[in-house]
């Protein structure tokens, strides 16, 4: 008998030995950090100027980095940038296809996240009348949450709403952004009623107000900013004054949107993350939870200043440390080697065309706006109908289809005109009719950039690339982004924490096999509009 006990017993132990090997191995926590407008090159511009024990540094030792990843379509802006990575997919699948496009359908100009089927939530504004929505696919948090049969938990967050919206999906528990006209972090009615305690209490600390108290002042002095370009420029935009130091106190209680053209946004949205972390206890249990936070601040600084100004230069300084908080607060919080982290960026940015000019490198700007208007009224001289082209949006021209057929207008005819006419202007490189892009003459890399950015229901016509170093000039200061060209194209990935290996690859990668790695780390499958592929080097 006894014998016959301590064999159901040994039997019994094998049973559970076994089932605990063929337990999945998960992280606690998956994060996923989104900075709005980095290149590549700033994770060694500005290198040896980065803290030990901040996050860049720390990252690219401890980490591996893909050095060589790009964004393999085109338009390069933020919701395109922050749909691709999560979904594993690009806009010819995804439909976000920019900021911003032109409904054909509904005759209308749509932005990425509205939803006018949603309130607002923590604020009185119509700040919150969004939701993913528009979003025809799953993104990996989705498929976790999925995985999981929904006890996942998922949280998205930034300054910007699609930042935060996109990302987390269309299961998401929640998602938040900043109210620019309240000063609060918000949501929507797509995810709840009411906001958690936790983000009620960090609204009511007022954290905006604090921190234009504290100004913006240069981390180091000034002559070690030697990345740089002097202090003041006349080609950048002058959103605070004349230059360092900032006297930020005159926005107290009065505009809160400037915060978010500071470092002290991206700070804001530490802090916040961290909060959101500890009050919805994410990754405090065995069943994996993702949290993905974009930093929008770098965007704004940069369109403002450039990439080669000092603002941005101590951004990234300032960045670093905010990301070293995060990484030491995850270590204490969900425990070292228990999460598992991703680094990447939305785009890059062009330099200032007048920076590249004072330095004689060929630049500069095409005010497109102006030039459609006079195109338009050139048609409209010529075919007797006002406005044919009915927007310009993402570097597309999208035709008033009802009103030239209602005119019985030649349609070859008429985009030989607009062709000839975008041909003549210098800023221009190529003009395409979206009709022909597959027989039209363009290197393959380009090709395959428009191919990917377009979707038929919601791109436009027309396509122009401009020259390498142009710009849409919408004033004569300030800079942007939105090309195939590899200043926009290029960016940062890397990868950190549970499951990750110590090392870099220069083979080329691409944004979109983000979700596909992830979803190889977590066992579970990838989103329904998956083109990435899994990138095999970076895990153990």
């Amino acid at each position: 008998m006894k014998r016959f006990i301590s064999l159901i017993l040994l039997s019994s132990l094998s049973i559970a030995q076994v089932t605990a090997q063929q337990t999945i191995q998960r992280p606690k926590l998956v994060v996923g950090v989104i900075l709005d407008q980095m290149r590549w090159d700033y994770l060694y511009r500005y290198y040896d100027r980065y803290d030990a024990r901040g996050g860049f540094k720390r990252l690219l030792n401890q980490g591996f980095s893909c050095e060589n990843t790009f964004i393999p379509y085109s338009p390069t802006v933020t919701a395109c940038g922050h749909s691709s990575p999560y979904a594993g997919s690009v806009p010819a699948i995804h439909g976000i296809v920019g900021n911003n496009w032109w409904d054909k359908e509904k005759q209308k100009n749509v932005y990425c996240t509205e939803d006018d089927a949603v309130a607002t939530v923590g604020s009185s504004t119509s700040s919150g009348k969004q939701s993913p929505r528009n979003l025809l696919v799953t993104t990996i948090c989705d498929e976790l949450r999925l995985a999981t049969n929904f006890r996942s938990k998922v949280i998205g967050i930034a300054i910007k709403d699609r930042g935060g919206i996109l990302p987390a999906g269309h299961s998401a528990n929640a998602a938040y952004w900043y109210d620019s006209k309240s000063g609060n972090w918000i949501t929507s009615t797509y995810y709840m009623n009411d906001l958690p305690g936790w983000a009620k209490n960090y609204n009511e600390q007022k954290w905006p107000d604090k921190y234009y108290q504290q100004g913006w002042k240069l981390m180091y002095p000034s002559n070690t900013y030697v990345q740089s370009t002097e202090d003041s420029k006349g080609y950048e935009n002058k959103p605070f004054g004349t230059g360092f130091p900032y006297d930020l106190t005159k926005f107290v209680s009065k505009d809160f949107g400037k915060i978010a053209s500071t470092p002290m946004g991206g700070t804001m949205t530490t802090e916040f993350s961290k909060a959101a972390i500890t009050g919805e206890q994410l990754g405090s249990d065995n069943i994996t939870d993702f949290i993905t936070i974009s930093f929008s601040s770098p965007d704004y600084i940069g369109h403002a200043f450039g990439p080669n100004s000092i603002e941005a230069e101590d951004g990234f300084l300032r960045m670093d440390k905010d990301l070293g908080s995060l990484l030491d607060f995850l270590d204490t919080k969900v425990g070292k080697n228990q999460y598992t982290l991703f680094l990447s960026a939305d785009h890059g940015v062009a330099h200032i065309p007048e920076f590249l000019t004072e330095h004689k490198i060929p630049a500069g700007r095409l005010m497109a706006d102006n030039e459609i208007k006079k195109l338009n009224a050139k048609l409209a001289e010529i075919y007797k109908v006002q406005n044919l082209i009915i927007n310009f949006e993402n570097y597309q021209l999208y035709f008033n289809d009802k009103a030239i057929d209602s005119a019985n207008i030649n349609r070859m005819e008429f985009v030989n005109r607009i062709m000839s006419h975008l041909y003549s202007l210098p800023e221009i490189d190529r003009v395409i009719n979206l009709e022909k892009l597959m027989t039209t003459t363009l290197p393959e890399p380009i090709r395959k950039s428009i191919i990917n950015g377009y979707h038929p229901k919601r791109s436009g016509d027309i396509q122009i690339i401009l020259r390498p170093g142009y710009i849409d000039g919408y004033s004569n200061t300030g800079t942007t982004h939105g090309l195939w060209n590899p200043y926009d194209s290029h960016i940062p990935l890397i990868w950190y924490g549970w499951g990750i290996k110590q090392g870099k690859t220069n083979r080329e990668t691409y944004m979109t096999d983000v979700a596909a790695t992830i979803a190889a780390l977590l066992k579970i499958q990838m989103p329904s509009g998956s083109v990435g592929t899994v990138i095999t080097e970076v895990m153990k």
